[in-house]
């Protein structure tokens, strides 16, 4: 019996170019409520959960936030990425990797820690419909990376076993969360982390980019 593939992809550093945005825009939340932090740490922690972002800052800064603060944060977040929306852009081979995909009859699905309020920019950016693809947000899951809720999820959209899925993600939490869930994990050096750091966390396969992986797709499983 052959092993159908199927690919669950990140969204934020993986097929768009968001991930200083995100960083800028949380600056942006946490200066409004007078909370110093750098903006190095807050780019370590892009692509986890909003929750376990909290925590760590808490950690990091000593402060208590009440649950109040945590609301206005994530909203103040919110808006403040959306007036980075003109800045978005697809990164290189991404539209083209999803065609191919499409194309070959290959499953794909996207599964992302954002909420639907800011991954509805990335879509648009990149021409996917939330309503004809399968997309997965955090609001969608009871936990976000890198527990694995989220690829979980897409693949169940697939009609597809976890086991047969290729995650493919920019940070170390999609790496951790493949991991977690049996799934084989491909890093992309894309968000800023470097691939040492992706293969420590799980990845198999690291590339440049979305380009890069469409180029050595049979590397992975695919075929041409």
């Amino acid at each position: 019996m052959r092993i159908e593939l199927v690919f669950l992809f990140d969204l934020d550093g993986t097929l768009v170019d968001s991930v200083y945005q995100h960083v800028l825009a949380w600056k942006e939340a946490l200066d409004a409520e007078g909370i110093e932090l750098s903006v190095w740490r807050i780019h370590r922690k892009i692509g986890m959960s909003g929750g376990l972002f909290t925590n760590q800052l808490l950690r990091e800064t000593g402060l208590e936030i009440s649950a109040e603060r945590v609301e206005r944060l994530r909203h103040a977040h919110a808006a403040a990425y959306q007036r980075h929306a003109s800045q978005i852009r697809p990164l290189p081979g991404a539209c083209e990797l999803l065609s191919w995909l499409s194309e070959a009859g290959v499953p794909w699905a996207i599964a992302t820690s954002g909420r639907m309020e800011t991954a509805a920019v990335n879509l648009l950016a990149l021409g996917v419909d939330p309503d004809r693809s399968p997309v997965v947000t955090r609001d969608q899951v009871k936990y976000a990376k890198p527990d694995p809720d989220l690829f979980l999820a897409a693949a169940a959209r697939l009609g597809a076993p976890i086991e047969t899925a290729i995650v493919v993600g920019d940070s170390i939490w999609d790496m951790l969360a493949a991991m977690r869930c049996r799934a084989l994990g491909v890093g992309l050096q894309s968000g800023g982390y470097g691939p040492d750091e992706l293969q420590k966390a799980g990845a198999f396969r690291v590339y440049e980019d979305t380009a890069d992986l469409l180029l050595h797709i049979d590397d992975v499983g695919g075929r041409r």
